[in-house]
């Protein structure tokens, strides 16, 4: 077998390049789904892959898939890849790190005239972040039928622009492609990311040899009190929605609490009405984001946040509406084993982790054997301007997932 060894030079250059599509001017950019600075990022790849002889193809909602042939090019391919979308603003590593360590795989594969049996996929997911268009992780979510393209297609953005004539739009800026349908058989699934926490950094680990992505389960909870005078309202004659709001945030808050400290507990988004500094409040909303790895634990959780609410003494009316419950998925042994074999054999530090942010290898998990491999991002920031990874990491990386896609794309 050739030497797995990545291009460096060629991997910075590309990175180098992505980074000017929506650059903010602050280390970060701006390139939400389907903007015009999205497109051509895009178009910059597929322009590459076309020099480079690659077929480029894409499916109803947008996935592109860039294709380097097999000698049995009929079978299903071994795909790789992650989103060029970005949140707003975001960084310059989410995501597009993935689709590049990928795509120089590609590159990598023709550069060595690897003649793999079956071909080699670089998939560039359509809208993962759900920032323009809800919800996140839309294109994976309608290529695994998850999610129904008609549902997907009509999703609108905040200037109530339909994606689906959005997608017709900046489709006629990629220049050819073929058209091929939902859903296509994939033989296996991997994805480099960087790990947007801090546990690797922390470890002093480079490579994260991910285990599954943890569940997460969402609620809007509602609190109704009633309005009062604040300077003549007595306490106890008050039903303070904010104060009852409060008081449940912190009985959740101690019953979410864990010496092992993977419970993720998180209160987004509160607001209070009528929002008048004399004015007792009379209605609070807030959300809800619950976390972990185990479906079990989970579970559980969900339940006891439920009756809390549901019980909860007060002199206010309290509902809570779950408006998200998303398993936990767990990642193909053999593929994490082919990760780990690599690493050990190139002697890569590395260590198991599981995923706390959601990403599209979630849906592929359920069509196929997936991977993930992580790499540290600085101070595990990410969603933010100052995300960074060091190019070493960067490197590093690329080549672990060079081995494994070379192992892979030789089974038959």
């Amino acid at each position: 077998m050739a030497s797995s060894t990545i291009n460096r030079d060629r991997l910075l250059k590309r990175h180098a390049l992505m980074a000017t599509f929506g650059d903010t001017g602050r280390g970060g950019v701006i390139r939400p789904a389907l903007s015009a600075e999205e497109t051509q990022a895009r178009r910059a790849i597929l322009d590459i892959a076309r020099e480079r002889g690659f077929a480029c193809s894409v499916d109803p909602i947008g996935n592109l898939f860039i294709r380097r042939s097999g000698i049995k090019n009929h079978s299903a391919p071994l795909r790789i890849g992650s989103h060029l979308d970005s949140q707003i603003p975001g960084g310059n590593y989410d995501g597009v790190y993935g689709v590049l360590a990928a795509f120089e795989v590609l590159e990598t594969l023709a550069d060595q005239s690897v003649s793999s049996i079956r071909p080699v996929e670089v998939v560039i997911w359509n809208n993962e972040e759900g920032a323009r268009f809800a919800p996140t992780t839309m294109g994976s979510a309608v290529h695994a039928g998850a999610l129904s393209l008609a549902d997907a297609l009509n999703s609108r953005d905040g200037e109530d622009l339909r994606l689906e004539d959005e997608l017709a739009r900046r489709l006629n800026d990629l220049g050819s492609l073929t058209q091929i349908p939902l859903g296509t058989e994939s033989f296996g699934y991997i994805e480099a990311h960087i790990e947007q926490g801090p546990l690797l950094e922390s470890a002093d680990t480079p490579i994260g040899v991910v285990t599954g992505i943890q569940g997460i389960i969402q609620f809007n909870v509602t609190v109704i009190g009633e309005e009062a005078h604040a300077g003549t309202t007595p306490r106890s004659r008050r039903k303070d929605a904010l104060a009852a709001a409060l008081a449940l945030i912190d009985e959740i808050r101690t019953l979410t609490n864990d010496t092992e400290d993977e419970i993720r507990f998180t209160i987004g988004r509160l607001t209070v009405a009528p929002g008048a500094p004399n004015t007792v409040p009379s209605k609070v909303v807030f959300t809800i984001d619950l976390r972990h790895p185990d479906e079990e634990r989970l579970g559980s959780l969900h339940v006891r946040i439920s009756e809390s609410c549901k019980n909860f003494v007060s002199p206010c009316e309290i509902t809570a509406v779950t408006t998200l419950n998303s398993p936990p998925v767990k990642f193909d042994c053999n593929v994490m084993a082919a990760i780990e074999k690599h690493a050990d054999q190139s002697g890569i530090k590395h260590m198991k982790i599981a995923s706390g942010a959601t990403h599209d290898a979630k849906f592929m998990a359920g069509l196929c054997p997936t991977g993930m491999i992580f790499i540290p991002c600085r101070d595990g920031i990410s969603h933010n301007e100052r995300e960074w990874a060091e190019f070493e990491h960067m490197a590093c990386g690329a080549d672990l997932l060079m081995r494994v896609v070379k192992q892979l794309c030789m089974s038959d």
